[in-house]
């Protein structure tokens, strides 16, 4: 990826993951410090308010029960003397008594007796309310005071005798209010700050990660399959990085097999290409060729299509069995498949001096393809003869386990090295070249025997036959019919 490429790529800002993310945060931070300026401060008012209003309802009915002494109607002289006898436990700042008709008589502010207001209506609402025979508080917060407002009628046996109302200007807990929402502002402003701090270091923390893996998957894109991300944490990303390394160690692996299979395939179909090129070379040279060398040179070139045909037919097998398309796949009779096998063999045991046991268990079925399952079983024991000793025998071996259907290939020839076992279901290779390329081998063989039989479910084996020659088991589960017991 050229750098330009990169740059049309990169997110904008906006839509990045990481603004989204600090975004996200902030909300949600907001919305809790929104919530923490305004709910304590809410119940911090209504508890004043509360307290407020049952406090001075019991100061205006104290007031008002110290009034109501008796059937005489209220003077303006015994209010006086009653407010100015409990002025000092009420703690207000204004005290207004009425008659039963709203006129003042009498009127304290902040400790001083008002004169010009005595005989005037108190139009108060408060007060006016009271000589319905209504108790009445109200409050209001502004400007860092509390104010407060109560009123309550003056009754001596169900009659109304006057009002009492009282005012009070409370700044002491109204600065206390004040106080408690400039501490939960300072908090709030340490909390935002804190908040986006925090919230650009998580986010950085989280979308350094995830550009680490952007990064580690272009770099894989461009070919670099041994690119590998460390990533520690043990959170999510970091397992997402452990599969990322899963995958491109996968793919490494396929690359490289690719290349050696395009590597050895060239090679295997450039040595018959090359020997069909110079003999035909070597007869369009010769200017006086006699039949029987022209024939010779024929039945070479013969031989080496012959041998460039099985290879493409077995590349192509190998490439039919590397898409895993899905087979229809049938109960096939193991051991019918082998004996046809044996059928189309002898021949060429018998041309190499071989001898094929077999011993073969009945009612050994499995699920798979008769054409899938008959060239395993031609591959392994065609392998067997080639690869045999003149005198040799070739020993086919055809049981049940459980619920595991084994088909066992033996031969007694000079066996293949322990070094080479694991290798030898790779393709192209050969433990002894010259041999393989003289008995026709393409080193393809057993490696279409083990795809074919893991695709339908098996495994395959190799070891050394003791006391010489080589053992391949291919194992298969075993098909019952239904209500068959075990």
């Amino acid at each position: 990826m050229d750098k330009r490429e990169s740059q049309g790529r990169r997110v904008p800002f906006w839509r990045s993951l990481q603004t989204k993310y600090a975004l996200t945060y902030v909300v949600i931070v907001a919305a809790v410090v929104v919530l923490l300026n305004t709910y304590p401060a809410v119940v911090s008012q209504n508890l004043a308010y509360r307290s407020k209003r049952t406090s001075m309802q019991n100061q205006a009915s104290v007031l008002a029960s110290a009034l109501a002494t008796g059937p005489e109607a209220l003077t303006a002289d015994s209010a006086t003397r009653t407010v100015n006898l409990l002025l000092g436990s009420l703690g207000v700042n204004r005290v207004v008594v009425t008659d039963p008709a709203g006129r003042v008589l009498c009127d304290v502010r902040d400790g001083v007796q008002q004169t010009d207001t005595v005989g005037q209506y108190a139009l108060f609402w408060e007060a006016v309310t009271a000589l319905k025979g209504n108790n009445v508080f109200r409050g209001d917060y502004a400007d860092g005071v509390f104010y407060s407002w109560a009123a309550v009628p003056v009754t001596y046996r169900s009659m109304t005798q006057g009002a009492v109302y009282l005012y009070e200007y409370d700044a002491e807990q109204g600065a206390m209010l004040q106080g408690i929402q400039n501490n939960l502002r300072t908090i709030s402003i340490v909390i935002a700050l804190v908040t986006l701090v925090m919230g650009v270091v998580f986010s950085k923390a989280l979308t350094r990660r995830i550009a680490q893996l952007l990064s580690a998957i272009h770099t894989v894109r461009q070919g670099e399959y041994s690119h590998r991300v460390d990533m520690r944490g043990g959170d999510e990303l970091s397992r997402l990085a452990d599969e990322f390394n899963e995958l491109t160690g996968r793919l490494q692996t396929t690359e490289e097999v690719r290349r050696r299979f395009v590597s050895d395939a060239s090679h295997e179909l450039k040595t018959p290409l090359a020997s069909i090129r110079l003999l035909t070379d070597s007869i369009l040279q010769a200017d006086h060729m006699d039949s029987d060398t022209a024939r010779e040179f024929l039945i070479d070139i013969g031989e080496e299509a012959e041998r460039l045909t099985r290879i493409t037919e077995k590349l192509l097998t190998l490439t039919r069995l590397d898409t895993a398309h899905e087979v229809q796949t049938v109960p096939v009779d193991v051991g019918t498949v082998v004996r046809r096998v044996e059928h189309m063999l002898t021949p060429l045991a018998q041309a190499a001096e071989v001898k094929l046991e077999l011993s073969l268990q009945p009612g050994c079925v499995i699920r798979a393809t008769e054409d899938d399952l008959y060239q395993v079983a031609f591959n392994l024991m065609e392998n067997a003869v080639k690869y045999n000793l003149p005198g040799g025998t070739v020993i086919v071996t055809l049981f049940t386990e459980g619920n595991t259907v084994c088909l066992r290939v033996e031969d007694t020839g000079v066996g293949i090295p322990e070094a080479d076992l694991p290798k030898i279901f790779d393709r192209f290779y050969r433990v002894d070249k010259a041999r393989s390329r003289a008995a026709g081998g393409t080193g393809l063989g057993l490696s279409i025997v083990r795809d074919t039989v893991r695709q339908h479910g098996g495994t395959i084996t190799a070891r050394r036959r003791e006391p010489e020659g080589t053992c391949f088991e291919a194992r298969f589960a075993r098909w019952r019919e239904e209500g068959e017991k075990e």
